[in-house]
């Protein structure tokens, strides 16, 4: 998980101005951006988001048996992505290989469970933390988590992700093992 420290002054020479913070907004600065961004910048964007539930329309979809990826947009230095989840659909347990990124939720509640990791001893849990609509969270390299929508939950959860650079193949962990192995995620319906 990560902090961050940037003031408006900044968001501004990133490409987001304070009364321009819609989801096209913030496709804008993504798009325009010409090296990869940090995790603060990130992090910027998706808390001045306010993504409405009409810019939202077009990319929600949800499908039995584990959450809905649809790609918003990418290039070669970032990527954006809204998840739809329900009860019970969660990630693997997994770090994203090279890429930092930040997730805001924007509906219903997300639950993320973070790991530490020993070649030896394998992976171990560190912590769980739930958060409401409208919070941000991030992981940084090597940050090793699960992310997913409670079971008893009751909601569908959408959430609005943006890594950089963009994701390719992840590694997935298995509490107690130190065995890594490699996931690429399902794009077919991105």
């Amino acid at each position: 998980m990560s902090t961050h420290v940037e003031t408006a002054d900044c968001l501004q020479a990133n490409g987001i101005k304070r009364d321009k913070s819609s989801l096209q907004a913030v496709v804008e600065a993504l798009e325009s951006q010409n090296s990869t961004p940090t995790l603060k910048q990130i992090y910027d964007w998706l808390e001045n988001a306010d993504i409405s539930e009409e810019e939202l329309k077009p990319f929600l979809g949800f499908k039995e048996g584990n959450y809905w990826r649809h790609r918003v947009c990418r290039n070669d230095f970032v990527e954006m992505l809204i998840l739809c989840w329900h009860p019970g659909h969660r990630t693997p347990i997994h770090d994203h290989n090279g890429s930092h990124g930040a997730v805001k939720i924007c509906e219903g509640v997300l639950w993320e469970t973070t790991f530490s990791f020993d070649s030896v001893m394998g992976l171990k849990y560190k912590a769980a933390r739930e958060y409401p609509p409208g919070a941000v969270t991030g992981s940084d390299i090597p940050d090793i988590h699960q992310l997913g929508n409670s079971d008893v939950s009751g909601q569908d959860l959408v959430t609005v992700h943006v890594y950089a650079p963009p994701l390719g193949v992840l590694k997935t962990y298995k509490v107690g093992s130190p065995q890594i192995d490699l996931y690429v995620p399902d794009d077919s319906e991105a």
